[in-house]
């Protein structure tokens, strides 16, 4: 399996790309703002047709370029329906700070093809299993998609649930501390040690790593029903 990605020119937001080999077809997961060109750059080294687009959550940092990149292609975007309505109106996911910041200033549009994900669900796409889990709380519509690996290694692309040594914001619309720990819960605590998590932000980490380090999942390790 080939998986790759690089931080978008704002928020350093992470755009991965993944196939099950060069040559293939692709999924496109999270293309934020200014990725464009990288992403590019990215399918052409690897001989790469996108196939569809996988959004985590509806969060502009994470999708502001879902439009250009399906359009382009006649492709579909993916993204949990408690989600969807910031694909066509970006601010109902934004603080005042952020609305102030972009409103108005950004071209935005919502992709013409759009398919809403379940929780529980196995897609295969471009030749590759995905795995959906709706882990709510950094938004309500969050989600990660968890893929095989090359061994036993499972891979968890996060979004803004779990970063290496932190978690995602819940002061935004949307946002529930208490959903969110439920979340790693039910959701990131249950996964294997070596599971590979891609997050939304920042460097990848492990499951086993987040577990042994990372404050909050400690915390509701050693008080499971503190947050709750």
């Amino acid at each position: 399996m080939l998986v790759t990605g690089f931080p978008a020119q704002a928020f350093g937001t992470n755009c991965y790309v993944v196939a099950a080999g060069p040559g293939e077809q692709c999924l496109i997961i999270d293309p934020g703002i200014g990725v464009l060109d990288q992403l590019e750059e990215i399918l052409a080294e690897h001989r790469l047709s996108p196939a569809a687009v996988l959004l985590t959550h509806g969060h502009l940092d994470h999708t502001f370029s879902v439009a250009p990149v399906c359009g382009a292609r006649g492709i579909t975007a993916y993204v949990h329906p408690g989600d969807r309505e910031m694909l066509a109106d970006p601010a109902k996911g934004l603080s005042a700070d952020l609305t102030a910041m972009f409103g108005g200033r950004l071209p935005y549009s919502e992709p013409d093809d759009v398919a809403e994900l379940t929780d529980g669900a196995t897609l295969t796409l471009a030749g590759v299993e995905v795995t959906v889990d709706h882990a709510p709380g950094h938004t309500g519509g969050s989600v990660l998609f968890r893929l095989p690996g090359e061994s036993s290694e499972e891979i968890c692309f996060s979004g803004d649930v779990l970063f290496a040594g932190s978690i995602g914001r819940t002061d935004l619309p949307g946002g529930s501390t208490p959903t969110m720990m439920a979340s790693l819960r039910d959701k990131i605590l249950p996964l294997a040690d070596e599971t590979v998590v891609l997050p939304g932000h920042g460097p990848a980490t492990t499951i086993g790593r987040e577990r042994a380090s990372n404050p909050y999942l400690r915390d509701l390790i050693a008080a499971p029903g503190r947050f709750l």
